[in-house]
């Protein structure tokens, strides 16, 4: 039996990075693009490496440009964690596995490192099928925490839960991580929001402003940690944004939830420094007349638009960037 698993791109829509801070976010996840792993039982265990994983190049500048794009690890050290917080999982909830192994084979299409979630689908990915393949149920509201904490447990990476959460759960989603809640349960209050009410959006990203997002993040958790007024303040304000995002999705305000948006990428500019690249390529799309935020920690910005002239409009602006333009097709 050959075991068929996916999980999918996510974009940060509204009060992004306030979830590993207690805050609140809406999030969709994005079929454009998705993580898939084929399972199948094997004599031994075996995790087949791929392009990413490659320690053979062409030359200098293929290292180079592959290290540039991709980063140093491959997804192999993403799929081994993820593994071990599967079978960690099981041994503390004394669920006795059955013996025998697997081969598993991984591939991606979400761009690496522009704030689209591509390792925590890896993850994701992984962890269904290791649920399939040992016949494990792992509830819903708590397979992201088992994917968050091979992240940030194995591999020290700062995250949060929003991007397990949403590609957990697909769709469009609320996720309320209040401190009270956390701490009784462990896990956020999760809401689905109704995809057929979201505007128009589109969604840019540019490979060359990749960064690896708990790098990114560690500036903010610096602030936060040291009990900074402002910081605190500051993502207080940003999680906000998301119960005025529920508001207006429901009543279908395409306007005010631009500007929702828009608030959401200004108020993190007064909490982290933002590169003049990724500064360009929000303010060309809101020069285009779209609202514009970035999708998780940048590379990539989301926004809404009015009509099929401000997508061409946004396509031939963000081109002359070197920056793709899709819109985001939402499961």
């Amino acid at each position: 039996m050959i075991i068929d698993s996916r999980a999918y791109a996510r974009a940060g829509l509204l009060g992004n990075p306030s979830d590993g801070y207690f805050g609140k976010t809406i999030s969709l996840s994005i079929k454009n693009f998705g993580a898939h792993i084929l399972l199948f039982q094997s004599p031994e265990l075996v995790i087949e490496p791929q392009e990413a994983d490659a320690n053979s190049f062409r030359n200098i500048y293929h290292l180079r440009d592959t290290a540039a794009l991709i980063g140093y690890n491959g997804g192999i050290p993403i799929i081994k964690a993820a593994i071990k917080k599967f079978c960690d999982y099981c041994i503390t909830n004394n669920i006795r596995l059955a013996n025998k192994n697997f081969t598993i084979r991984y591939n991606s299409t979400i761009p690496r490192q522009v704030g689209m979630a591509g390792s925590s689908a890896i993850i994701i990915a992984t962890l269904k099928a290791l649920m399939q393949f040992y016949q494990v149920e792992i509830p819903l509201h708590i397979l992201p925490n088992v994917a968050l904490e091979a992240e940030t447990q194995e591999m020290g990476i700062n995250a949060g839960l929003q991007d397990r959460v949403i590609q957990c759960y697909e769709g469009v989603v609320h996720m309320d991580f209040n401190k009270d809640q956390m701490a009784q349960h462990g896990h956020g209050v999760y809401t689905p929001l109704d995809p057929n009410k979201m505007p128009k959006l589109y969604l840019a990203y540019k490979t060359q402003l990749g960064k690896v997002s708990g790098k990114v993040l560690n500036e903010i958790r610096a602030k936060y940690d040291k009990g900074d007024e402002h910081t605190i303040a500051t993502l207080q304000t940003i999680a906000s944004l998301a119960d005025e995002g529920i508001k207006a999705i429901e009543a279908q305000d395409y306007n005010l939830l631009g500007e929702l948006i828009n608030a959401n990428f200004d108020n993190r500019c007064k909490i982290m420094t933002i590169s003049e690249s990724n500064m360009e390529l929000i303010n060309t799309a809101r020069n285009c007349g779209a609202s514009a935020s970035f999708t998780g920690s940048g590379g990539a910005i989301i926004g809404t638009y009015q009509d099929d002239e401000m997508l061409k409009k946004l396509v031939y602006s963000l081109k002359k960037l070197n920056a793709r333009v899709i819109k985001p097709y939402i499961i």
